[in-house]
């Protein structure tokens, strides 16, 4: 804004009645920001005002053909009277303009000047939301002052029209010089008021022109600034994965030659591991008989993970008929076809998503993966072997490093799968029914979709289920993608009856601009049994470039009902994970100190297929979840059409598909909302949508709202009855 000061809106001679003995009396007035004030001449402006008046309430009226009365609510009154009735009308018109501008700044709250044309060269680096608002109360204002011209100018082009009407009635001329003055004077009135209109009008013109010029100027200077923003923010990335990559090479050449974990170095690492737990307490981790490694470790290890419960491990084959439970093992796939080569910039897509939900993002497919995220949540159970040696332990701490154990294994496959899995459409099912080779069969139904919601019901034959809901907040933040799941995970031995919760941490996809995508999982986990009151702590402890920690490492500790620490766990989750028990526990320099037996493997990952990579990462689970099956619902993602496209290779057709899906989506929750709102209008009530195979309650162990699998499915696909399945593909 100019910090000149604005001119007046009028000035002039008047007279103004003073009192009986003087009568009206010349004086100086000038119109200016709502006040009309008078001096006795021009000179005394610079130091002594005589009068002012407010024009905010006054009531403005004239009398005869020059004198005009201004009154603010009796407290002040002027009697004024002009040369003539044409600068009697030139001052009422300013007055009406003058007080009509004055209410709205009151009401407004504004006192700033009007935008002049100095402001025209401002920098518009520094305008902003108030300018357009500042510019906004000034088009406004002189809008209103076109109205009120518009006003008068209706009120005197009335008032002349009625003297011409009466000038042609005339039947002599002996009233035609008075009859002819009248016109002329309504004439000069109408030409005032008209004036001033043009004026009103010239001045929104002027003050819209500039405000055009200056917001295209502003506009063209955002999208410069957008521009040099995300030059930036991809050089700031190039340089950060160039620090990242210098940072390694500083740290291997500050490692003396030929330097390698060795056999002692990887003893201690358990027990450095621990004592890393807290402050408060050491640890002393028995490592004399520790599993020694060898080029054997994996035989080893099968021995070391059959001694926990009795019997050897068992791993999962492929291709291999056989009868499991009088029914013959079916022959699965062990890959699907490979991933075709189709280049598309990702920040193109994503700078444009920042802040926005995960699950609101628009992505083509050609980020995703051949599986909906139905599919994916069973993949935490590709290691449900620990939940059946767990079922034998009835030792509840050492259950509960097995259950551990179970929780971070799940997460072994995003170190290398960092595609994004399809949203599943509301409705949406998946059945994994693995009683015949791995003990277990889960359901899976998209139950909500505004906030999308997974429930999930998982049960084992050995004497385990397990269920929970699945939800996640998701936030693209620009060089990285947080993703935070919600819901609890459930978890009970119907043997024991020991009852286990869990929150998963949260995940964080890095390089989102530049460089290549990686997942690091951080965060703090309590596992619960509700029977006992157990407790299970583990960190997943975040990534730092400038660490010398194991990348994806994870502590915890096992504790019972009074707190006694029982078993210390630690590992990677994207590796292995092994637990020392607690043998005794004395005191030193003030400190507990922790004596513990020698460390076991709970879980140690499959290994890597060498060219996985060429298949999305798939580990052989994930390539028999999409795999074509019969009698499943109509539901079931893998009848989804998008989805079974891109798995083939026709990515191109894939994207059409899944565009035609979410409109179908969309199109039904519109008629389900015009239905809402129609029953609404009626009075009815109008049920929500309710999931086919689950039912909203509330859960009896957490307290929380959960959806509670009804056990129905099975018995419909044995009788192939789907008719209360809805039609989402």
């Amino acid at each position: 804004m100019s910090d000149k000061q604005a001119d007046p809106d009028m000035k002039g001679w008047l007279y103004k009645w003073t009192n009986y003995l003087k009568g009206y009396q010349k004086r100086w007035f000038v119109l200016s920001n709502g006040l009309l004030s008078y001096y006795r001449s021009q000179a005394e402006m610079l130091h002594t005002c005589r009068g002012t008046i407010s024009l905010h309430g006054a009531v403005i009226h004239t009398e005869d053909s020059c004198n005009f009365v201004i009154s603010n609510g009796g407290t002040q009154t002027f009697h004024l009277k002009a040369s003539s009735e044409v600068e009697r009308q030139k001052w009422v018109t300013a007055l009406e303009l003058a007080k009509a501008k004055a209410i709205r700044q009151l009401e407004s709250g504004d006192f700033s000047s009007t935008t002049t044309e100095d402001e025209d060269e401002e920098d518009v680096s520094e305008s902003g939301r108030d300018d357009v608002s500042n510019t906004l109360k000034v088009l406004t204002a002189k809008l209103e002052d076109l109205r009120t011209c518009h006003d008068l100018i209706m009120k005197h082009g009335a008032a002349l029209q009625k003297s011409l009407a009466e000038l042609e009635a005339l039947d002599s001329t002996q009233d035609l010089t008075a009859k002819i003055k009248t016109v002329n004077e309504r004439a000069t009135l109408f030409r005032i008021s008209s004036n001033a209109m043009i004026n009103a009008c010239n001045d929104y013109v002027d003050v819209s022109g500039t405000a055009g010029r200056k917001w295209q100027r502003l506009l063209q200077h955002e999208r410069d600034q957008r521009l040099r923003l995300e030059d930036m923010v991809e050089q700031l990335a190039r340089q950060h994965s160039h620090l990242e990559q210098e940072a390694k090479e500083q740290m291997n050449q500050a490692m003396p030659p030929g330097h390698s974990h060795s056999e002692d170095e990887e003893e201690n690492e358990f027990e450095d591991a621990v004592e890393e737990l807290a402050e408060n307490f050491i640890v002393h981790v028995n490592t004399s008989q520790a599993h020694r490694r060898s080029n054997s470790n994996v035989s080893q290890l099968s021995d070391e993970m059959a001694s926990l419960n009795g019997s050897q491990a068992t791993t999962p084959t492929d291709g291999i008929v056989a009868q499991a439970n009088g029914r013959p093992k079916r022959q699965r796939r062990i890959r699907v076809p490979d991933k075709p080569n189709y280049p598309i910039n990702l920040w193109s897509i994503m700078k444009n998503c920042i802040g926005k939900e995960l699950s609101k993002i628009p992505m083509p497919v050609n980020f995703s993966e051949p599986l909906s995220f139905l599919q994916r949540l069973t993949e935490d159970f590709e290691y449900s072997d620990i939940l059946d040696r767990a079922v034998q332990i009835e030792d509840s701490c050492e259950q509960l490093s097995l259950v551990a154990a179970f929780t971070v294994s799940s997460y072994a496959t995003t170190a290398v799968r960092t595609a994004k899995p399809f949203n599943p459409l509301l409705g949406e099912t998946y059945e994994c029914d693995r009683t015949d080779d791995l003990g277990w069969r889960a359901l899976n139904e998209q139950v909500s979709h505004h906030p999308p919601i997974v429930a999930q019901y998982v049960e084992g034959t050995s004497g385990w289920h397990s269920w929970q809901e699945f939800s996640m907040s998701s936030k693209f933040r620009g060089k990285y993608l947080q993703i935070i799941p919600l819901g609890i995970a459930h978890l009970k031995f119907l043997a024991s009856g020991n009852h286990y919760t869990w929150r998963k941490v949260s995940t964080t996809v890095h390089n989102m601009i530049v460089g290549k995508l990686w997942l690091d999982n951080h965060g703090e986990m309590e596992i619960v049994n509700h029977k006992t009151g157990d407790k299970c702590c583990l960190k997943f402890i975040p990534y730092s470039y400038f660490s010398r920690e194991i990348p994806k490492k994870v502590t915890g500790y096992v504790v019972d009902s009074e707190g006694t620490f029982k078993w210390f766990i630690t590992g990677t989750w994207d590796e292995k994970i092994e637990a020392c028990r607690v043998t005794s526990q004395s005191m030193r320099a003030g400190k507990p100190v922790y004596e513990t037996g020698p460390p076991k493997v709970l879980w140690k990952r499959n290994p890597i297929v060498p060219d996985s990579e060429k298949y999305y990462n798939f580990t052989k689970l994930a390539c028999q979840l999409n795999e074509p099956e019969e009698n499943v619902s109509p539901t079931d993602s893998r009848h989804r059409p998008d989805q079974r496209l891109m798995e083939e290779g026709m990515w191109d057709e894939a994207n059409a598909e899944k565009l035609r899906l979410e409109e179908k989506q969309r199109a039904t929750r519109r008629r389900r909302e015009a239905e809402a709102e129609q029953a609404a209008a009626e009075g009815r009530e109008y049920p929500p949508y309710c999931p086919t195979w689950f039912v909203k309650e509330t859960d009896d162990v957490t307290g929380a709202l959960i959806f509670r699998f009804t056990h129905e499915y099975w018995d419909c696909k044995e009788k192939q009855e789907w008719s209360r399945c809805p039609d989402i593909f």
